[in-house]
């Protein structure tokens, strides 16, 4: 007589890759230390400006008897040349530049993944036209780009994200066209159609849920360059505008005092390396877990 055996019993669990996958991220002492420093960063992002020691210098106070005073326990990061706490100005500006370069991620990937998606499943001319948009658009330097819309649009936080995001797409676009292209050739997508699925719904239901895991992986590993084209922007004076702080406008203005009072550029600097190289780190475990061909 044989034993019954249960269906849950053949069939793999459902969450076993994904499990398969967090234990390959757990394995990775790199990965995990990238989720630490980004934990940190996003903490700072969110509670920076309510714990810094100086509030009132973030809100543009100053304290002319306290110039260029060198790191020390009362500042641990020094003085600028107005004699505001640059510590405290860091961790405001961490909110700034974090929630910029989340804000270019997000949008630039939303632009980028209706065109490459509308691009690979319709075909034709239209993939034509809009491909060849995307590949003008790649012509140019994204800075330079971002500059000139910048510049056009005039100073500001809003009007930097959205000069940004409008150099930012492409790549999307070209990444998830590049799936779709694959997808729509695949069984489901042809069974969608056998039973009468509009090419709205194939596209939107069946098509782009298939194409997350490479586009949560793209936006992680962008966030650290997006993070630095915001700093690039506001270290020539494009971006946002003293006295909200943000770590290139910090960058820019202590530039002027450097060597003698280097400690005014190296706060926002590390900050800067910080929050890009953990992004860097948490963008290559995250595609470990979520590429497919690293699950076999």
């Amino acid at each position: 007589m044989t034993d019954a055996v249960s269906i849950d019993d053949l069939s793999p669990p459902k969450y076993d890759k994904l499990r398969r996958g967090f234990f390959r991220f757990r394995q990775s002492k790199l990965s995990l230390l990238g989720v630490v420093l980004v934990a940190m960063v996003l903490f700072f992002t969110a509670f920076g400006a309510i714990l810094a020691p100086y509030p009132e210098h973030i809100a543009g106070g100053v304290d002319t008897a306290n110039r260029f005073i060198a790191p020390s326990w009362s500042y641990p990061f020094g003085t600028n040349e107005l004699g505001q706490d640059v510590l405290s100005l860091v961790m405001a500006g961490t909110t700034v530049s974090v929630l910029a370069g989340f804000g270019v991620v997000l949008i630039g990937s939303i632009i980028g993944t209706l065109i490459g998606a509308v691009a690979g499943f319709a075909g034709g001319w239209v993939d034509e036209v809009l491909m060849r948009l995307t590949d003008l658009t790649l012509t140019i330097p994204g800075l330079i780009l971002a500059m000139a819309i910048a510049a056009a649009l005039g100073p500001g936080f809003g009007n930097m994200v959205i000069a940004i995001s409008l150099s930012w797409w492409p790549g999307y676009a070209r990444l998830v066209r590049g799936e779709v292209l694959a997808a729509r050739e695949e069984v489901y997508v042809t069974a969608a159609r056998a039973i009468g699925a509009t090419p709205r719904r194939i596209l939107f239901r069946h098509i782009l849920p298939n194409t997350v895991s490479p586009i949560i992986v793209k936006m992680s590993l962008d966030m650290g360059f997006a993070i630095l084209t915001v700093a690039g922007l506001g270290f020539i004076g494009i971006g946002v505008r003293p006295p909200t702080p943000e770590w290139g406008t910090l960058l820019s203005i202590s530039r002027s005092y450097m060597p003698d009072y280097w400690w005014t550029a190296m706060a926002p600097g590390m900050a800067m390396f910080v929050a890009v190289f953990g992004f860097n780190l948490l963008g290559d475990g995250l595609r470990d877990v979520l590429d497919p061909k690293a699950r076999r």
